[in-house]
């Protein structure tokens, strides 16, 4: 079993077809309207923008969450919570072993809070200075 779409509200499909688009780097992979319908596709997972749809928490994986936040910021779009690790992966049980994972929110076109992450090499703990 594996997860194909996933539905995200949207009340204005031509504001969020642009939010989108930029955000996600590709183009809408149909619209149908009416009903109210806007499909991206993801490497094989179809975004499914809709009116009727539940608000939903999507996480988005991007190169450098750092970088993204910049760049979205630059663009005017709302910043909810600045990029932090959240996560040292350890063991591997959810990301490569000897990583950190970032994560940061923005707000959509929509007023919907999407996650963005990017695990990036470990960080050294910073070291005691009155240790040697």
């Amino acid at each position: 079993m594996r997860l194909i779409q996933v539905a995200q509200y949207a009340d204005d499909l031509e504001r969020a077809a642009r939010f989108y688009s930029e955000l996600l780097a590709v183009q809408p992979t149909a619209v149908f309207d009416p009903p109210g319908l806007l499909f991206f596709d993801l490497d094989g997972l179809r975004l499914l923008l809709e009116r009727g749809a539940p608000r939903a928490l999507l996480y988005l994986e991007v190169p450098d969450v750092r970088k993204s936040v910049r760049e979205l910021r630059g663009r005017g779009v709302e910043v909810v919570a600045e990029p932090q690790v959240i996560f040292s992966h350890n063991d591997g049980l959810l990301g490569p072993v000897g990583t950190d994972e970032w994560m940061a929110f923005i707000r959509d076109s929509e007023g919907n809070t999407v996650g963005l992450v990017s695990r990036h090499p470990a960080e050294p703990a910073p070291r005691d200075a009155g240790v040697n």
